[in-house]
């Protein structure tokens, strides 16, 4: 068993290449979600409710231990988590307000190292997911019953609805506490 070290530059995670959309249709065995079964009216109420666990979490002592050399600390899947929030925003937004848009691409690992999500201060992150949490939340207030079928497709072809982005992104969310034990 490896002992807990701080991030180093020269440790990368390695990327990770799945295409987690089947968690639309099947619980996922790491964190338990059944995604494609979560009522789409409640996410605005849980990702409110998630804030204080995220700010919980970065306020551990060991907030920027990485769990293994290739594992990313609570800090790094915070500056994740505030990262998928904004895009998440901006994607559920281009639904809203345009006809079958497609989603720029975005290479999650290379932002992580690009930004340097293990530099970052996990206080400000914190804030971050928190103002972040309450954007995405108010654009998902705004979505009415006819909406929640508004299709969509990311730069893969792989199709989404209102309904299912949201409920991917819950995932993505409550994915990651899982990881970090929050």
């Amino acid at each position: 068993m490896t002992s807990p070290e701080a991030a180093r530059p020269d440790d990368v995670v390695p990327p990770d290449t799945k295409d987690w959309t089947w968690v639309l249709d099947a619980p996922c065995p790491e964190c338990g979600l059944a995604a494609g079964q979560v009522d789409p009216t409640t996410i605005a109420a849980t990702v409110r409710d998630l804030v204080p666990r995220w700010t919980a979490a970065l306020a551990r002592p060991d907030a920027r231990v990485r769990p293994a050399p290739a594992t990313w600390s609570t800090l790094e899947y915070g500056a994740h988590v505030r990262d998928v929030l904004r895009i998440f925003d901006e994607r559920l937004r281009l639904l809203l307000e345009e006809d079958d848009p497609q989603f720029a691409n975005w290479d999650q690992d290379a932002t992580a190292l690009a930004d340097r999500y293990d530099l970052q201060d996990p206080a400000v992150v914190a804030a971050e997911i928190a103002a972040a949490s309450a954007a995405l939340a108010a654009r998902f207030d705004t979505v009415r019953d006819e909406d929640w079928a508004r299709p969509g497709r990311r730069s893969n072809g792989s199709p989404f609805t209102v309904r299912t982005l949201g409920q991917y992104f819950l995932h993505d969310e409550l994915h990651h506490l899982h990881d970090i034990g929050a």
